[in-house]
This record gives C-alpha cells, structure tokens and sequence, in this order.
C-alpha cells in the first residue's frame, strides 16, 4: 500500500474535477411507465441545460426520443414539475410535451421528424404554460393544469387540449374544466369518466401549508358542482388517486405527518390507512410529484421514512406493511407501478442516482440509468460517507444533520491541523437535503474541506412540527440551527473553529447572509441567488411564492406591522454589520430571486468596506442548469475558501475580491 502525502486540508489533488459536475452528470427525473416501456427527462448540462426524454425499450436498448433544440421543461408555478406523457397510438406511443422556449404543448408521433404544436400560440410570450399531464378516459384528450398569463395577473385551470391538434389554431378547443382557486395540482379523472378530482389551495396558504381535496361532477367535459372530501387550511393534502370509481387514495398532515388515507368520493369519514411517525408524502414544489403507487392486488406501493426512505408494500385491507429489500436510502420525488413493477430514480451515500425498475414480488432491482457515467464515477474511496445525526441546538432541540469528512485515499493533514467546514443549507426553506452521493460534495470533500448539511428547524422529513418550528421564525431558528451544528461540530473536535464557512442557494443563501451579518461563527459566506431584501422579494417574486412569507415571517409584510419585521430581519438591513468576506453567484434571468436582491447586497458590502465578489450568469434562471455556469460557479467557490481561509487549492485561479 503506497504512502499518503502529507499536505494541509484544502490543498489535497482530487480526481473530481468541476467538469464532472456536468460531463459525467445527467439529472434524471420523473420516471414512467409507457407500454412496454420506460420513459424520464434527462438533463443535459453540457447542452446550456436542456432536457430531453429518454426510453428504455422493450429490447432494453436506451434511446433519446426528443432531439436539440426541443427542451422539455414548464414554467407553470416558475418550478415546473411533470412535463411529458405518452400517449397511446396505432404505430406505438407518441410524446406530448410542454417546450421550455415558448411553454406551448407538442406532440411527436413515433417515426415523425418534427413534432407539431397541440396548443395556441400565447398573447403573451410564454404566457400559456400546461403541467400536470394525464391522459383522459376517453384517450382523446390531455387533462392538466393550465398557467394563463395575462399583463395585470394570473389564472389557473384544470384543461382538457385535444390530441388531434385542433387547438394550436383555435384557442377555443382547450377547454376549461374547473377553476376556482388561485393553484390546482393533480388532475385525476375517475376510471368511468363521470368524476374528476383535484387538490386546490389559495393565497397565502403554500401546499405544505394546507390543501383541499376537491371532487367535482363532470357535465358536458365541465365540472358541474365539487365537494371538499379531505384537507383544510391547516391540513395538507398530497397525491390523490382513484381506487375505483367511488373511492380515493390520499396522503394527509392530519396526524402531524404525511400518512396514507382511503376517502370515499361522495365525502364522509376519510379512513386512516397506516399511522407512524414517517413522511409517506412530499412537500409539493414541482407538479406532478408521487410518492406511491397502486398494485393489481389492491396494495399501495409506499416511499416513507424519516431522513432515510424505504419502499414498502401496504395493504389497505389490514394495514400491514412489509418493505421491499432494496439497497437504497433515498428515492426520487416520483414512484409508478404498472402490473408487479415499479419504476423510481433511487440513490445513497455512495450510489448515484439511477433509475430502476424494481419486481415487487422478487424485490429484484435492475438498474436502467445511471445520474453519472459510470465510467466517470471516482473510485468510492473519493467518496465521503456521511454520517446522519442530531446535533443539539438552542435549548437543547434537535437539529437533523449529515456531517460528510474530508476523504482522500492519497492524503493525510498534519496531525496539528483540523479541517475547515463549509455548512450546506439547503434552499426551500420548506425542503430537504437527503445523505445522496453529491458529486459537489465529494468536489469539496476530496480536497480536506469537510461539509455539514443541515436540515435545520422547518426542513421537510421529520413531521409537520419540526416543519412548522421555522413559522414565523425565517431568519432565526434556521440561523441559530445552522450555528449550533457548525459549533457542536466544533465542541467535537472535528472542525477547525477559525474556518468555518456557510453556503447555500436561494433559501439557503437567506440563511448565509443572514448569518454572516447576525454571527460571528463564520469566516466565510456563499450565497447563490440567495435573498437579501424580504420586502423586495415580496414585490418582485413570482407568483406561487409571493404570499410565501406570509407564514415565514409571520404575516402579510406590505402591511406596517410585518413590512417593519421583515426589515428588520432582512440581511440587507444589517450588511454593515458583516463579519466575514461574501461571495455572491446569481442568474441575470432569475423570476424568483432576482438579479437585484444580489446587486443591493453587493453595494451595501462595497459602502461598508467588507471584500466580496459578486458573479453574474447572465443566461441563468433560479438554479445553474449550464455546464458554464455550473463549472465556473463551482471554481469560484473553492478558491474564495481558500483565499478567505489560507490555503491554496490547486488547479483553481483566485477570485478577484473588492473592498
């Protein structure tokens, strides 16, 4: 066995570069059964971000079915979520999809050049947007939810656009279903096309906040009258499915966690399916998320857990639920079956994610894809092996974190030294950072910087409580957890206390520069597309979002009482008082957290003397999707650690730093 060198943390050589971040990565998502075959959206960073569909063929051969320039992605919500479907034809199934550029519907035959259009070209740029699709009973029909943008506002509908195309020139064919509500999520028709059902919320309420599971009567292709039959204000509903044409499917809060529940259609008392202290749901950012799915027999195929996720078998007539035997700890935001198989993206540690297809019967796995080429994937001893704890915060609460080392086959620190910590806070806020290989991760890890992910006080996973503890709390508890964990660190002696740093991306870049402004526990702050200024938010973000902090902060920040607490609480505010250098990565089109939140940032560090670099990615939204942008932000980065923090990582160049 060869000798390690030894060199200081940060200046380690790493077989991870940053281009593997995008060369050897394809996002995968949304998995599906279509006939005989597989379908997911690949993403394709080496392609400014595109993503395509993939399918596995019945003969097992893997083919892109939608070639450059077509993007498949929506912008209902500005997040997106299920884009694409396949749809049932004479010479084999046909893609309909929604096209990132202009949001319009298309449809692809097997064997066609191009696809053609399904709906109307918009007034408005972009101004059409559709997600959410299903396919109709009648198999002439897309049934999903419809974005219409207009110059002083916004709808939203359930939709029925036909297939054969007639809609892309009379607007007229799309026809409207049910509306009635600010957001509608879930289209589901029932199996004898007399019923639809659908979850509906208003402003200020987010999903996870509370939903209404709404049944309504179908006359003429319209919704006739509806009933609430689960969920409330205060009671989140996620995923409705018809058992059959009388009975629904649901996961309900109404227990403090997402639990499964079976719900006549008709209303009355919804039955509790199997009660534990697990998540069988998902916080609903994306459309078209599913965390379960039904069996021939009548059983419920179930994602739960709390920080790690199993897949197990429920059955509804006796409760019992036995989980399958798989070698995975974390699944994908969507799970299918069809007959006795189940398709799902799932990872690990030191897994990628994958794309499986799994025998419910056997519980026989058989990989389909893979998130990174297998022939780039580093030898796994690159590979940090997080460990899953609870840190103790402020009076002694817990706080949920993956503490991932410095590793390194080929080196060792001197025995006097400690490793610096960048604290990865995860963007949401109502959301959470799984122990998943992340090559980003390994990127740092490998080189001696150690990284603590924390799913601080209002992360999702852990129970309607542990989420709501960020209620009115945004800027606080997450701060405070985000402290406390890189301090009890620290107290166990695995982190260097002079270099600690905090990173984070939207969400998590509010909690970066609030930190930075409100402790003095970092030396180091990153915050990518991250908020600075709450109000400005409130007046600029989008839509789904624009009532967010009504609940983060503690009410409606327009009015005096809450404008003068976000104030307050905003970075912005406090950008004198902060304690350490700040580097700032932004998209120059982002709709959510906009350029300006990191330009008012920036000059405020300028007039108060504090060195920072802010970099713009003039072509990038909410989220680095281009191999640019992801190589160059992930560069910087590492050489503003070691600048800040004294050591010399190699094959990077310095960030220039004003002050």
């Amino acid at each position: 066995m060869s000798s390690q060198t030894v060199a200081p943390y940060g200046e380690w050589v790493s077989p991870i570069t940053a281009s593997m971040l995008t060369s050897a990565v394809r996002p995968l998502s949304f998995p599906t059964f279509v006939g005989d075959e597989i379908w997911w959206v690949e993403g394709r960073p080496q392609e400014a971000g595109r993503s395509t569909v993939m399918a596995r063929r019945a003969d097992s051969s893997v083919v892109e079915l939608l070639p450059a320039p077509w993007n498949v992605r929506t912008r209902v919500h500005e997040y997106g979520g299920r884009a694409f479907l396949g749809v049932p034809t004479p010479s084999g199934p046909a893609l309909v999809f929604a096209h990132f550029d202009d949001q319009r519907l298309y449809r692809l035959d097997p064997g066609a050049s191009e696809p053609v259009p399904l709906t109307p070209v918009p007034t408005i740029p972009s101004g059409l947007r559709y997600a959410d699709l299903v396919l109709a009973p009648d198999g002439a029909t897309i049934v999903c939810v419809r974005e219409r943008h207009t110059d002083s506002d916004l709808d939203r509908h359930l939709v029925a656009v036909p297939l054969d195309g007639s809609a892309a020139e009379d607007a007229s064919a799309v026809r409207e279903i049910v509306g009635g509500s600010r957001f509608l999520a879930y289209p589901r028709v029932s199996p004898d096309g007399r019923r639809v059902a659908w979850l509906a919320w208003d402003h200020p309420r987010m999903p996870w906040d509370g939903t209404e599971l709404r049944v309504g009567t179908l006359e003429d292709g319209r919704v006739a009258s509806w009933t609430t039959v689960l969920g409330g204000p205060a009671e989140s509903v996620f995923q409705p499915e018809w058992a059959d044409a009388e009975t629904l499917y649901a996961v309900s809060d109404a227990t403090g966690w997402w639990n499964p529940y079976r719900v006549p259609a008709s209303g009355g008392q919804p039955e509790l399916l199997y009660q534990a202290e697990e998540e069988f749901g998902f916080p609903l950012w994306m459309l078209g998320l599913t965390s379960y799915g039904l069996l021939p027999d009548g059983a419920l195929l179930c994602v739960h857990g709390t920080g790690t996720q199993r897949l197990g078998r429920l059955d509804p007539r006796t409760g019992e639920l036995a989980d399958l035997d798989l070698p995975y700890d974390v699944f994908g935001y969507t799970v299918e079956a069809s007959g006795h198989r189940a398709v799902a993206v799932v990872g690990g540690p030191t897994v990628p994610n994958q794309v499986v297809v799994v025998d419910t019967r056997s519980g026989e796995a058989e990989v389909i894809r893979t998130s990174i080429d297998p022939s780039a994937l580093p030898d796994e001893a690159y590979l940090p092996r997080p460990e899953s704890t609870a840190l103790r915060g402020p009076d002694g609460r817990e706080i949920h974190v993956h503490i991932y080392p410095p590793t390194n086959p080929d080196y060792v620190a001197p025995a006097d030294e400690r490793p610096p910590y960048v604290v990865h806070v995860h963007g949401g806020p109502t959301a959470n950072s799984p122990a998943a290989l992340d090559l980003s991760k390994a990127y740092l890890t490998s080189r001696g910087i150690g990284v603590l992910d924390v799913n601080y006080g209002g992360s999702t996973g852990y129970g309607r409580a542990y989420r709501e503890r960020l209620r009115g709390q945004w800027g606080i508890v997450d701060v405070e957890d985000a402290a406390a964990a890189a301090q009890a660190l620290v107290a166990r002696g695995d982190a260097d206390p002079a270099r600690l740093a905090i990173e984070g991306g939207s969400a998590g870049g509010w909690t970066t520069l609030c930190a930075v402004t409100r402790t003095d526990v970092f030396a180091a702050g990153v915050s990518l597309f991250g908020v600075s200024d709450l109000r400005l938010l409130a007046a600029t973000t989008h839509d789904f979002e624009s009532r967010y902090l009504d609940g983060l902060v503690g009410g409606d920040v327009t009015t005096p009482e809450y404008a003068a607490i976000a104030d307050e609480r905003s970075p912005l505010t406090h950008a004198d008082k902060t304690r350490c250098p700040v580097l700032l990565l932004q998209g120059g089109k982002d709709p959510v957290v906009p350029l300006e939140q990191a330009e008012k940032f920036r000059d405020a560090l300028a007039r108060a003397g504090v060195p920072h670099a802010l970099v713009v990615f003039e072509n990038e939204m909410h989220g680095f999707r281009s191999a640019e942008a992801i190589i160059a932000a992930t560069e910087a980065e590492l050489a503003f650690y070691g600048q800040v923090m004294g050591f010399r990582p190699p094959g990077v160049e310095p960030i220039e730093l004003t002050s």
